[in-house]
């Protein structure tokens, strides 16, 4: 059938002599004329015969063997080592995929297909990019001599619809009462950070979060590639990165975007994800009045997460002692929710914790609720529950400020 279907497509191509230029159309009835009245598929069933024609379509005007990855929403991740090695991740389980691409040139070419769409480059000069597909689905491309076993490229596929708190509770990724104290600190105007490894969920719980924001207020979300899907709020301003043209300039970057948005006029900003010295003009947004605004970033705990966004700032070269950058993260960030995949693959809330002041140069936290394991049923699923822990949420102005009261347990300190 492989055979078959690249003798299909060399006729196609044959009768159409400018086949960058014809339309979809054009190219479907030309499929349809090498299959139907050339008898290249004599002895095909009509599956067959439609299974040929998608593929040979898919490989002159979509994503190749691609295509069928990207429609399939049961696929969550797509990885292609090279030409020849396809894996998809689907129901939380990474598997290998049959197919692959028919050279290493036409890999390329699709690659330089799904850039080109969003107006990005990738070339040997510069070997990494994140683009986007049509849909939204999140890409990272690296290219020789970076990568040595050939293209790689990994696209997160993100559901149609924005996925719900609702649909959060009904797998048990979180319980009915810490998703209500969440909902109370974002209407109430908290700096909420979401820390996580990768594919723990983080853009889509920062998604979630959002829809908690009222309607009235003007948000700014800053990404390096949009991925965000807020839908709820009319007054939005969606910014994204840009990269360096072919002479190295004219990037605009996640600090030029937050310096920007500064001066838009924001109730909140979101940030996607900080990962480099952009870190310390968030920490300025939320310093200077932004309040309630929202950011994720990669790391094992919460602890990490604060270390780690020393860490950033620290590259960007400022100069600040590490006790004022400390004291500026403390008081820019209220909370640090913890997301995880456990082993049976399933993704919860793994804790949340409450950022006070500094004590003794050291940024002190409180975790209000932690994700506690009971054990393991027979299937590999893993028993286990959010729980509060002793300690209450101390600050509380912004609470009251809202007229947002919190349930308190005699046993809260």
């Amino acid at each position: 059938m492989e055979q078959l279907r690249k003798k299909i497509q060399e006729q196609v191509i044959g009768q159409l002599s400018f086949a960058e230029q014809a339309s979809d159309e054009e190219i479907q009835e030309a499929i349809d004329v090498v299959i139907l009245q050339e008898g290249m598929c004599q002895g095909c069933t009509v599956q067959e015969k439609l299974q040929l024609k998608k593929d040979v379509f898919n490989s002159l005007r979509r994503l190749d063997v691609l295509q069928e990855l990207v429609e399939n929403k049961g696929i969550t991740e797509i990885m292609i080592n090279g030409p020849n090695g396809i894996f998809i991740e689907e129901n939380g389980r990474i598997r290998k995929w049959e197919k692959v691409f028919e050279s290493k040139e036409k890999l390329e070419d699709i690659i330089q297909q799904i850039v080109a769409k969003a107006n990005r480059v990738v070339n040997e000069a510069n070997p990494i990019v994140d683009t986007r597909l049509a849909d939204g689905s999140r890409v990272n491309v690296v290219l020789p001599p970076v990568a040595l076993n050939g293209p790689i490229v990994t696209i997160r596929k993100f559901p149609e619809q924005a996925m719900t708190m609702e649909e959060l509770l009904a797998i048990g990724s979180i319980s009915p009462e810490v998703a209500a104290f969440l909902e109370k600190l974002v209407k109430a105007r908290m700096n909420i950070f979401i820390s996580g490894g990768t594919g723990s969920g983080k853009t889509t719980f920062l998604n979630i979060l959002s829809n908690y924001i009222p309607k009235d207020e003007r948000i700014i979300t800053i990404e390096d590639s949009a991925e965000l899907q807020i839908t709820q709020i009319p007054n939005l301003v969606t910014l994204e990165t840009r990269n360096a043209n072919v002479e190295g300039k004219h990037a605009i970057t996640i600090r030029d975007l937050i310096k920007s948005a500064l001066r838009m006029r924001p109730d909140r900003i979101i940030v996607g994800e900080v990962r480099d010295a952009a870190a310390i003009d968030m920490l300025t947004a939320l310093n200077t009045g932004h309040d309630g605004s929202l950011s994720t970033g990669h790391a094992n705990s919460p602890a990490d997460m604060l270390s780690r966004l020393e860490t950033m700032v620290l590259t960007g070269g400022v100069d600040m002692p590490l006790a004022a950058i400390r004291a500026q993260i403390a008081s820019a960030i209220e909370i640090v929710v913890h997301l995880g995949r456990l082993r049976d693959k399933t993704r919860k809330v793994m804790e949340i914790v409450e950022v006070l002041s500094m004590v003794d140069g050291q940024i002190v936290i409180r975790p209000l609720y932690k994700f506690v394991e009971e054990g393991e049923a027979a299937d590999g699923t893993v028993i286990g529950q959010l729980k509060k822990t002793e300690f209450a949420l101390q600050q509380r102005d912004k609470l009251q400020k809202a007229g947002i009261t919190l349930e308190e347990e005699s046993n809260a300190i």
